[in-house]
């Protein structure tokens, strides 16, 4: 989905948000449990933004009007650097209705499970304040 990779980036995280369906459901690499929602799939987002370096999609899969996209991105966290795939699923407007990223190696996933738990009470306050805005 050329929208979300531009998007990404350019570090344009509301721009990514806007991408999202309500319900969206985000299925992470390092947590078995799905998160559902745009409010808390944004504060995810945003978290990884903030833990990945040297982000870069490599190489996108999938046919440009379809409804299912996979982006390999290469980035580092910390010393470790980490493969993986963004696999992107649309809904029948065009919002992203399901995000499952997957990393590897696991020393990498390792690495992005300890960076993302110290981001964990900044992301549910961002989650909740999005959603009380969205509520109000």
């Amino acid at each position: 989905m050329r929208a979300f990779r531009e998007a990404v980036e350019a570090h344009d995280l509301d721009a990514v948000e806007a991408l999202l369906a309500d319900d969206v459901v985000f299925s992470s690499p390092v947590v078995f449990k799905p998160y559902r929602g745009k409010a808390i799939t944004a504060a995810i987002l945003r978290a990884v933004e903030r833990v990945f370096e040297d982000f870069r999609y490599e190489r996108v899969i999938g046919e440009a009007d379809g409804r299912d996209h996979a982006l390999l991105f290469t980035a580092r966290v910390g010393d470790r650097e980490i493969g993986g795939c963004d696999f992107l699923r649309l809904d029948g407007s065009g919002r992203i209705a399901e995000l499952t990223v997957m990393v590897r190696p696991l020393s990498g996933a390792q690495a992005l499970q300890a960076a993302m738990a110290a981001q964990f009470e900044r992301v549910a306050q961002e989650a909740a304040e999005a959603g009380a805005r969205s509520a109000g």
